[in-house]
């Protein structure tokens, strides 16, 4: 039953010892299970890093993360839920978003600058989700434990004192030392930022767990704060989307049979790569990531060519790897070739930035497979679509989030028509090679399936894509329940 509440909801706050300890996915399994129990639950987290985002429903974007949190919660996404993006472009600077829009591009040192005004802001939309809800589930970013950023901070402790919540402490004891990671961070911070503290879990156990019994007795000595739950490894967390690319670098190896193989280069930028979830998904396909310096497997179906955050940027390291020989060799045998976005704009003769909006105004030759040219500007994309795919008639869903605009021939052959006969990419005239700016196109399960039978013909692959995810989440929802003490989180939140 829901027990909405009047005024502003309790909220609880999800804090880890480091990056990918697992913050994001425990916060999806707690809306799911508070769900569950028939609260009305929104995520929230105050700043986001990733080129992994999602279109929101009042015409935004967020965290991929944050979008699967409200999946969970069984709610519409909407740009409060993550007020800041950051989208990094190079090594040291990253595309600012605030409350859904860009806000412009920063370098690291030059963002220490914007936070203190930015957390105005932050608080709006905060005020804004935990209005006619029950609970608000906030995941904090990286670690309290980097005291050097702590003046300024929106993400974490910063954001902890400023809206008054309780935070939760997240370790990882899959990748060593947790009992230090824990005590470490506790140790650290500052007396006023303890106060904030109200419990910690391990997560990520694996074996028996009373062999840790010990161990949490320990942290809850030298910390004073109790254990909410030693949590075991959580397998079905593969099937869910991921947040960044780190979940490229901690991929388990495919387990598929491998009958059709599709190659993706993993571009310095990758962005949207769980455009590739659905197709992980399918049994009898075998995606490879393609690592740089690694060539293009020759036994590949299709090469995929993925979303980029820096197209330019992309393409030059590209070519620099040797991965465009390998991608017109690939065509040349007979394979066939989809782009996805920044990976469309790169298929084609030329792409041009003079406006410098991904990074230094420049212009490049494109790979040359679709006779289209790209010429960055104008206002971003963001958008939930609907259409029908070309080359096997089924209706496709998805979203467009890019800049830029795609004329040339080609064009005339568009892959998708979006409802409104309104094109969308391009085909060559051999039909090998397709691409266009929606993401998202391989989760709808009819066109997925009808796009690998013609690969291969006769497969028997027919994963119900969002399906599986949602018992996924209905999975982590009660593992989490068994291991955890869901009474004793709701009764900390306020």
């Amino acid at each position: 039953m829901t027990t909405s509440s009047k005024g502003p909801a309790p909220a609880l706050m999800f804090q880890g010892t480091g990056s990918d300890v697992g913050k994001s996915l425990l916060v999806a399994g707690l809306c799911r299970a508070y769900a569950n129990r028939g609260l009305k639950v929104r995520p929230f987290k105050p700043q986001n890093m990733s080129n992994n985002a999602a279109v929101t429903s009042d015409g935004g974007e967020i965290g991929r993360a944050q979008a699967l949190q409200a999946l969970a919660a069984r709610v519409p996404l909407t740009v409060h839920m993550n007020p800041v993006l950051l989208k990094p472009q190079s090594e040291i600077g990253a595309q600012v978003i605030v409350q859904g829009k860009i806000a412009g591009a920063a370098k690291a040192r030059d963002y220490y600058n914007w936070k203190p005004k930015l957390m105005a802001g932050v608080l709006e939309s905060f005020e804004i989700i935990r209005s006619d809800v029950d609970l608000v589930l906030i995941e904090g970013a990286g670690s309290p434990a980097e005291v050097n950023l702590r003046e300024s901070d929106i993400a974490n402790m910063g954001f902890a004192e400023a809206a008054d919540v309780p935070v939760v402490l997240i370790g990882d004891i899959d990748r060593g030392g947790v009992i230090a990671q824990i005590v470490g961070t506790h140790a650290v911070i500052s007396n006023a930022d303890r106060q904030h503290l109200a419990g910690f879990i391990v997560n990520k156990f694996r074996g028996d767990p009373s062999l840790f019994d010990d161990g949490l007795k320990i942290i809850a000595e030298k910390t004073g704060i109790p254990s909410l739950g030693l949590v075991p490894y959580f397998k079905g967390a593969n099937v869910l989307p991921k947040e960044d690319a780190m979940a490229l670098d901690n991929r388990a190896p495919s387990t598929s049979s491998g009958d059709i193989v599709i190659a993706v280069p993993r571009l310095p930028r990758i962005s949207n790569f769980d455009d590739l979830d659905p197709l992980m998904a399918e049994t009898d396909v075998r995606v490879e990531i393609v690592e740089m310096g690694t060539p293009i497997p020759a036994d590949a179906h299709v090469v995929l060519m993925p979303g980029s955050k820096a197209t330019l940027a992309d393409l030059a390291a590209l070519r620099e790897t040797g991965w465009d020989i390998d991608i017109l060799a690939h065509y040349r045998r007979g394979g066939l070739i989809v782009g996805l976005c920044g990976g469309y704009q790169m298929l084609g003769r030329t792409l041009s930035d003079p406006d410098g909006i991904e990074g230094p105004p420049s212009q490049a030759e494109g790979l040359g497979l679709l006779d289209v040219d790209t010429l960055m500007g104008g206002n971003k994309s963001l958008v939930e679509v609907t259409g029908v795919e070309h080359l096997t008639s089924e209706a496709v869903q998805g979203y467009e989030m890019h800049i830029g605009k795609t004329t040339g021939a080609d064009t005339a052959r568009p892959w998708i028509t979006l409802m409104g006969d309104r094109p969308d990419g391009a085909m060559s005239k051999d039909g090998r090679v397709m691409a266009a700016y929606m993401h998202g196109v391989f989760a709808s399960d009819a066109f997925r399936h009808a796009f690998l039978t013609r690969i291969r013909d006769g497969r028997s692959g027919d994963t119900d894509y969002n399906m599986r995810v949602d018992e996924a989440l209905n999975g982590l929802a009660n593992h989490l329940e068994k291991h955890m003490d869901l009474d004793a989180l709701l009764a900390m939140a306020r």
